[in-house]
Parts: structure tokens; C-alpha cells; sequence
């Protein structure tokens, strides 16, 4: 436990985490894998991941499922509708989209920094987002974030999910029915997550390659201390890249709320991953935030994926924030699986 390790004399130990002289906020415990690729397997500790509260399918997984479900049933237009470029429909997924983004990003900014609602409280930095600062748009980082995320993030999001309603209406694309085929396409649906993770690692790796960091993903970095609004602030040219998760579906036969569930959740988790909170927030009650990611913001050649798939610990990029606490680096203990 890290309770019983020597930390440095400027972190301070308080009830949910600790404090360092710059009072930036750590969890309690580093950072660690789900149990999934483990040896040997832990087959009740992957059953608790997977069911219970905060894990796999609860509580995110299954509002981002929702969320899709509820799209498709009441805010997708019709294949038919689909078969040929219009701008009605087109006009109709791009609102529907910018609508989910405010819902989302907007939902959690308006809670934790203009309500305030969590304080500092687990807060990873202390500091507020910057009010002023010419590196940013409008010489703001909210109206910035809010700009790329919106006219770029939301623009090229559409338009990948509109050429794939366009090719599906047109059958142009691998098809599965969950009529005749409803355990394959169940079990797809539990498995976009996965990929998502797995397309994530690989191309944010690729985008800190100097050239492209320097074109592109210097945009995104921008935001060393980021809010809600951060996680889909991106240069045009990466949200190509990025939402180029979606170009499995012109491979493996899917359903269009595959492709839907994998847009959305591709297009919606960033938000939870930057707001830079550690959950639960909200007096407890809503497990969130990603101190996995934060660490990449914070030491930049770290943890390019997220916590369930170990590729970082697989390829050494692996930091699970247990040496910014210890008093000797060299006394970090294998990471725990």
C-alpha cells in the first residue's frame, strides 16, 4: 500500500489522496490494469470488473450504450433517407451530434467549473482553466476548446458517420442483422470498446512522432491543465485520425448502431477523461475522471492508451504515478496487475 511507503517531504496525505507542494491532487493508489491480461487469470476479480459498480459495463459503458440506442430508435434518420446526399439529413445527424457534445462536455463543465459543485475537492490540479492566455483561441482556453471540439470535432465526426449511413443505405458495406445473427452482433457491441482502446493507443503514439506533434498534436497539448471541453479539442487533421476507428466497420460485418455506439463512444468518453476530477465526485456518488490520462498530460511520453488494455505496460510507456510520491524512484515496486 502506498500509505506505507516513504513519500517525498512535500507530499502531505490527506483522506481521498495527497497533496504535493503544489497542491496537486493524486489518488491514494497508483495507477493499475483491469484484470483481463492477466497471469495467472483472476477469473472472479475480471467477473467483479466486469459487473459490478464502477467496472466495465456500469455505470459508462451503459449510458454511452443508451445514448446510441435512444440515437438510432428516435435521432437517426431513416436508411432510406440515407440513400442520397441531402442536406436535411445531414443537417439533422450534425445537430443531433452537437446536441450529445454540449449535453456531455457542456453537462460536465457546467457541474464542475462554472457550479463548482466537487470545489477542488480531487481535483488533479487546483488551478482553474486559463481565463487569459494568448497561446489560445480568443486568447481563451474554454472558448478554444470549445471551437475545435465543435466546428472541427463535431464537423468531422458527422461526416464519417454520414458517409458510413450513406455506403450502409446503399450496400456498400458488410452487414450483420441482429436478427439472424443476435450473439455476433451482441458480442461486437462489447467489444468497440476494446478496439477503440486498442486504435487509441496506436495512433496518439504515431501522433506524438516530432513531425506530426509539432503539425498537429501540439494543439491538443495546449491544455496542460484540461477541462471537459479539452478531451475533443483537437487539430482537424487529428480528429481525421482519431475518428478513423470507424473504418473497421468497412471490414467486419456490423450493424449501423455499431458503427453509431463506436462514433459516440469515441466522440463523448473524452470528456470524462479530461475534466481533470478522480472519482467519485459529486459527494461521492459518481465514479469518473482518468488519472491515467492525466499522467500523460502531465509527463507526455507516458500512457498514450487507457487503463484496460496494458499496451503502455506491454511497450514501456507504462507510469502508474507512484514515483512523483515515493522519496526514491528506484524503490517503485512492480506495477500491479
Amino acid at each position: 500500500m502506498i500509505a506505507e511507503r516513504k513519500l517525498k517531504a512535500d507530499i502531505k496525505e490527506e483522506e481521498d489522496g495527497f497533496r504535493g507542494a503544489n497542491a496537486e491532487w493524486r489518488p491514494r493508489e497508483p495507477v493499475a490494469y483491469a484484470p483481463i491480461f492477466v497471469w495467472p487469470p483472476r477469473p472472479r476479480d475480471l467477473i467483479k470488473w466486469t459487473f459490478s459498480y464502477p467496472g466495465f459495463l456500469w455505470p459508462w459503458n451503459s449510458v454511452y450504450l443508451l445514448v446510441t440506442v435512444a440515437t438510432w430508435f428516435y435521432l437517426q434518420p431513416s436508411l432510406e433517407r440515407c440513400a442520397h446526399f441531402h442536406p436535411a439529413w445531414i443537417t439533422q445527424m450534425f445537430m443531433r451530434n452537437l446536441g450529445l457534445l454540449w449535453l456531455i462536455s457542456g453537462g460536465w463543465h457546467l457541474l464542475l467549473y462554472t457550479l463548482k459543485l466537487q470545489g477542488t475537492k480531487r481535483k488533479y490540479d487546483p488551478n482553474w482553466p486559463t481565463l487569459r492566455a494568448k497561446r489560445f483561441l480568443f486568447d481563451s482556453q474554454l472558448w478554444d476548446n470549445i471551437f475545435w471540439s465543435c466546428v472541427s470535432g463535431c464537423t468531422i465526426w458527422t461526416a464519417y458517420e454520414v458517409a458510413f449511413m450513406w455506403a450502409y443505405a446503399n450496400d456498400l458495406l458488410p452487414y450483420a442483422d441482429w436478427v439472424t445473427n443476435p450473439v455476433y452482433c451482441a458480442v461486437w457491441l462489447c467489444l468497440i470498446p476494446f478496439w477503440r482502446e486498442f486504435h487509441f493507443y496506436w495512433i496518439h503514439r504515431a501522433i506524438h512522432w516530432k513531425p506530426l506533434y509539432r503539425a498537429v498534436h501540439y494543439l491538443h497539448h495546449k491544455n496542460v491543465n484540461p477541462g471537459p471541453w479539452s478531451g475533443l479539442a483537437m487539430h482537424p487533421v487529428e480528429h481525421l485520425i482519431y475518428f478513423s476507428v470507424l473504418l473497421i466497420h468497412w471490414i467486419v460485418p456490423s450493424h449501423p448502431i455499431h458503427m453509431l455506439f463506436n462514433a459516440q463512444h469515441t466522440a463523448l468518453t473524452p470528456a470524462g477523461g479530461h475534466h481533470g476530477f478522480d472519482g467519485p465526485v459529486l459527494n461521492g456518488k459518481l465514479p469518473t475522471g482518468s488519472y491515467f490520462h492525466y499522467l500523460h498530460h502531465r509527463h507526455f511520453h507516458v500512457n498514450y492508451g487507457e487503463a484496460t488494455l496494458p499496451l503502455d505496460k506491454i511497450f514501456g510507456t507504462f507510469h502508474d504515478g507512484l514515483s512523483d510520491m515515493e522519496e526514491r524512484p528506484e524503490a517503485q515496486p512492480p506495477v500491479q496487475d
